[in-house]
């Protein structure tokens, strides 16, 4: 009798396979979307527009802050993305720095909007809001990040005025919030936001919900949009074709680069070969991964029968009151005539 009543209480697969998915699904969503945020961010200024916008506010609200001339506003590498801070303290006057795509606080956003869209049992419109704002506030700590630098690097300098190392302070704290200070603050956030929207009592509802396993399909319905973006996925992948096989820049940093290596030489010549080489084979890496995950998501349909969550996802009538997702009964419908 015991072996009997062991092996009924033993999980089946099916119920293995769900509790892999409930407990891992959030870990393999984050280093999903780390590889493609890896791949986007190879070449050199994937996200130029946003590192122009962010070095332009920096440079104006240092300048507000701390008085005209503080910071200097020049160009790297062809973009408006150079901040030099300068002060009669630094080593040859200024320090220079620039946005690069990591600095742009779009690595933290994409971190805590995965957080928001696997969590369980929160309706679609309200995770949607809250990774707005929760982008909107990764976005002001990120400036205030770069504008507290220039204090920093001032204070730090005016103690061993134009020392190699004196804005060591500056670095060291650059270093701490770039490594392990937003992480900090993003699963804060997390948190906060998680309990502010009553998530204990979500996941309890949600554990106690039936819930089919996650399906995976071929799309069958095909609307507007989804071409759309099946074409502008095609176009990505031709255009990363063409530059391989066509492209004159892509072929002569090719050249240059296999030059250096069967020279084994090394000069600042090659240094800068391997640098183009390298932005080049990650702009085309970058296009043909976005046109494969465009073709992915769009021609894949991921479906899983669950109870929907109480708040926005409700479905209501023209008059706004909630319609009932239960089915009617025999019982039910008799008494509704009565």
């Amino acid at each position: 009798m015991e072996s009997k009543k062991s092996h009924a209480d033993d999980l089946s697969l099916r119920e293995v396979g769900d509790l892999a998915w409930r407990y891992l699904r959030i870990p393999a969503a984050l280093l999903v979307i780390e590889a493609l945020y890896w791949f986007i961010t190879i070449p050199s200024d994937t996200l130029a527009p946003i590192q122009v916008t962010e070095a332009w506010i920096w440079h104006n609200l240092t300048d507000l802050l701390y008085g005209e001339g503080a910071t200097t506003f020049t160009t790297h590498n062809g973009w408006w993305t150079r901040v030099d801070l300068n002060n009669y303290n630094f080593p040859g006057g200024s320090i220079g720095l620039y946005v690069s795509d990591e600095c742009a606080g779009i690595h933290e956003m994409l971190f805590i909007s995965t957080l928001i869209f696997m969590t369980d049992n929160v309706g679609w419109k309200l995770k949607m809001r809250s990774i707005a704002v929760m982008c909107g506030v990764v976005y002001v700590l990120n400036i205030a990040r770069l504008v507290v630098l220039y204090p920093l690097a001032v204070s730090s300098c005016a103690n061993n005025p134009r020392g190699f190392s004196c804005a060591a302070d500056m670095w060291q704290f650059h270093t701490f919030v770039y490594q392990w200070g937003f992480l900090f603050v993003l699963v804060l956030m997390w948190l906060a936001w998680f309990m502010w929207i009553g998530g204990p009592k979500r996941v309890a509802a949600a554990s106690k919900a039936d819930k089919a396993p996650l399906r995976i399909k071929l799309r069958q319905r095909w609307e507007s949009h989804h071409w759309v973006i099946i074409i502008i996925a095609f176009l990505l992948i031709s255009i990363a074709a063409e530059t391989a096989l066509t492209d004159d820049a892509f072929n002569a940093a090719q050249q240059a680069q296999n030059n250096c290596t069967a020279l084994e030489e090394y000069s600042p010549n090659c240094a800068s070969a391997e640098e183009t080489w390298n932005d080049e084979v990650g702009y085309v890496w970058s296009l043909a991964t976005l046109g494969l995950l465009g073709i992915g998501g769009t021609g894949l349909e991921f479906t899983r029968t669950e109870k929907v969550a109480a708040d926005d996802d409700s479905s209501s009538d023209d008059s706004g009151k909630k319609i009932s997702t239960e089915p009617n009964t025999a019982e039910s419908v008799r008494s509704e005539e009565e």
